[in-house]
């Protein structure tokens, strides 16, 4: 029996994986909506699968177990928020650029509330991601870090490693989400403000 050509082997392969991937996203869908509708009690492989119609094995074979499960909830999240602000339009400089991405990820947090509460909130009681997971999660907003350093490289930033301002700008847009979500802020104005402010504090003075 000859093998099958390796351009047909290809595309079953691919196929493959787009089956898995298209079931991997469907079960992080329906564990997040469940999480966020009935609270971590409700995340059980019994009750994924019986919402996502597959079995039990499917899901442990996905995910391993129940804190596999929660850990790659977490980096979906994160993975989410990066393809948010990689949706950003491009603008004329890394500037307005960097100014574009602040409202971007407001809106990526209120979007997936789900995702946000397990990320930000320990949703999950006792749930802990691994360092491993922490540096994924991290990683999924470099676009922030590069940005910043293409502002500072073209003068608009103070001369300092692109990872102190990020890293400024995020806890400031994440204090600022976590009262919004808690019902003490009505809109998005602090927030605006905020951040503004933290890009404020990092350019460079221009000569009269």
């Amino acid at each position: 029996m000859t093998s099958a050509p390796l351009g047909l082997q290809g595309a079953y392969l691919m196929g493959e994986r787009a089956g898995h991937d298209e079931l991997r996203s469907r079960l992080l869908d329906v564990a997040v909506n469940l999480l966020r509708t009935d609270g971590p009690e409700s995340l059980t492989m019994r009750r994924i699968a019986a919402e996502a119609g597959c079995t039990t094995t499917v899901i442990y074979t996905m995910f391993g177990n129940r804190e596999g499960l929660a850990e790659a909830l977490y980096l979906e999240g994160f993975e989410r928020f990066r393809r948010f602000l990689e949706a950003v339009p491009p603008r004329r400089n890394p500037l307005e650029q960097l100014n574009a991405l602040g409202p971007a990820y407001r809106q990526a947090c209120l979007a997936e509330p789900g995702y946000y509460s397990l990320m930000f909130e320990r949703a999950i009681p006792g749930f802990e991601p691994s360092e491993r997971a922490r540096t994924l999660a991290r990683a999924a907003l470099n676009i922030l870090d590069r940005v910043i350093a293409d502002c500072i490289s073209a003068g608009y930033l103070i001369p300092t490693q692109p990872r102190k301002i990020a890293d400024a700008l995020w806890a400031a847009a994440q204090g600022a989400i976590s009262l919004e979500r808690a019902g003490h802020l009505r809109d998005g104005r602090t927030y605006e403000a905020v951040t503004t402010a933290i890009i404020c504090c990092y350019l460079v003075e221009k000569q009269e």
